[in-house]
């Protein structure tokens, strides 16, 4: 069976993605990875919605880094479409819980990706200059902000899903910082944004 992800892959990188949705079903009771009610429309609240970001990164982008990774939405999704569609890049997965931390490593080694799984707090690992660094379900823009600007490379981008509350976390974090963005609507949900930010500096 092959789902709509947006972008076109092989039938083996839809066996790793169904083995890593076999993976969320086994483990969420005892880790709570995603919401129970969204487990049954896996593909597009948890698929879907982080592979949309993966169109969104330039094209050189060599270092992704994915903070509060949890149950690995967006960034174990990215990880799994780039070992096929851009092998050269690598994929960072943050993860300050172990027990999250250890369903990530899981998944790495049941899929065979070329991953790394840090089970840190993202404020304790050494600057990454990251050319893309993204974060569901996080913190507030503010506090993304001050998460990744010191991990980010010059000309790299964030990219932050968020959802109905966006344009008030967009305002706020105006009022302290300095950023250019760009406002992509998202292909799940009406509610719902992936913004694009570059030139992160503090106001």
């Amino acid at each position: 069976m092959s789902y709509n992800l947006g972008v076109d892959v092989s039938r083996e990188t839809f066996k790793r993605l169904e083995r890593y949705a076999d993976l969320v079903r086994k483990w969420n009771p005892r880790v709570n990875l995603v919401a129970k009610s969204t487990l049954e429309e896996i593909w597009s609240r948890h698929f879907l919605d982080s592979a949309q970001l993966f169109q969104l990164a330039p094209d050189n982008t060599k270092t992704w880094a994915d903070f509060g990774a949890g149950g690995g939405f967006p960034g174990l999704v990215i990880a799994i479409l780039a070992h096929e569609l851009r092998p050269d890049m690598s994929v960072m997965l943050a993860e300050s819980d172990a027990r999250k931390s250890a369903f990530l490593r899981n998944v790495v080694r049941e899929t065979s990706i070329n991953t790394k799984v840090v089970c840190e707090r993202v404020e304790e690992i050494p600057p990454l200059c990251a050319d893309v660094i993204s974060a569901r379900a996080l913190a507030n823009l503010s506090k993304l902000f001050s998460l990744s600007h010191d991990h980010l490379a010059t000309n790299g981008v964030m990219l932050f899903p968020k959802g109905k509350n966006w344009q008030s976390e967009l305002v706020e974090a105006q009022s302290k910082w300095r950023f250019n963005h760009q406002v992509v609507k998202s292909v799940t949900s009406d509610q719902s944004v992936i913004l694009r930010i570059s030139g992160v500096r503090r106001a």
